[in-house]
């Protein structure tokens, strides 16, 4: 029976166990999105005792950074900072994804200094104009490029929380009337050209995605249509799908008596999809964590909030763990 303590492969590369450091934003970075010492000795000090590290969201244009200190991939000058970061991991013996994102109109003028933007014409963001797409989607492969330049053993695309890629594929935000609206083929088209430009860029290594499974909202993404979605991103040759929240992001009230929130939606897309996914939502017991292991509910689980409190919680866990 396979559980939490064993390894997990995927394309020639061994996680140690199958506990993730997943993406949480630190605002360790500076404000111009550069990697620090101190940003390095959080993930380094967590990388130990765990099978894949997933650094936070970074922002792939200047219009897309969400907040002050974000880190950052948009510049060649940021590579360096970058590869100091996946070397220091790399030491540890664990492999390191970095995740890129757009915040679209989840920012601000005030914080990017300029308009931000949106598949639809929001409050605060204009609306993106088809051709303005073509540039987008470059951001994001030169964004995989330079992580693999930093020597990342790969890439999360950020399709969740409510960000641009995941307002793109939400009926709740996505109002279009051409080619990228309407229709939830339509919906995913932007997404999954995204997705497809990553991959050419990475040449074979990894390709997550993370993906906004429900809105909790009746007029929103439902289960069925993130399954027809997740039967493309397989097409697409994902490696994996790091299932989370959508509109109603990763942490919504509603689901948070119950760990594991997550979990159910996840497994539903490994049994019906046949695709390797990152179950997450609450999770800070490893016995339970184990337990959906060795159900085969998820191949993989994220323990965020545990983590980033104590960078020393997933070595005493897991130790606990292994003596029963």
């Amino acid at each position: 029976m396979v559980g939490l303590l064993d390894s997990f492969e995927v394309k020639g590369l061994t996680f140690l166990n199958r506990l993730v450091l997943p993406p949480m934003q630190t605002g360790l970075a500076t404000s111009d999105g550069a990697v620090t010492d101190k940003l390095v000795d959080y993930y380094t000090q967590r990388a130990k005792a765990v099978g894949l590290v997933i650094v936070e969201h970074s922002y792939v244009r200047l219009d897309g950074k969400s907040s002050e200190k974000q880190l950052g991939i948009y510049d060649d000058q940021l590579i360096g900072g970058l590869e100091q970061l996946v070397s220091s991991v790399h030491a540890t013996g664990t492999p390191i994804i970095i995740q890129i994102n757009h915040a679209g109109n989840k920012t601000s003028k005030e914080t990017t200094g300029l308009q931000p933007v949106a598949p639809s014409s929001t409050e605060n963001a204009r609306k993106l104009q088809g051709e303005e797409l073509a540039r987008l989607t470059e951001a994001f492969t030169s964004a995989a490029d330079r992580a693999m330049k930093a020597g990342f053993d790969g890439v999360e695309v950020h399709g969740a929380h409510g960000f641009l890629l995941n307002q793109f594929y939400s009926p709740l935000t996505n109002k279009r009337t051409d080619r990228y609206g309407g229709s939830l083929e339509n919906r995913s088209r932007f997404p999954l050209d995204v997705v497809e430009r990553v991959r050419d860029k990475i040449s074979g290594r990894l390709l997550f995605y993370r993906l906004g499974v429900v809105d909790l909202d009746p007029a929103g993404t439902q289960l069925e249509d993130s399954t027809a979605f997740s039967m493309k991103l397989k097409q697409a040759t994902l490696d994996i799908v790091d299932v989370s929240g959508g509109m109603c992001g990763s942490r919504p009230a509603q689901l948070q008596s119950t760990p594991g929130f997550f979990v159910p939606q996840a497994q539903h897309l490994k049994e019906v999809v046949d695709i390797p996914v990152i179950g997450v939502g609450g999770i800070r017991d490893l016995r339970y964590a184990n337990s959906l292991i060795e159900e085969g509910a998820v191949d993989l689980i994220a323990v965020g909030r545990p983590l980033m409190r104590d960078p020393d919680w997933a070595s005493t866990a897991l130790e606990t763990l292994k003596v029963g």
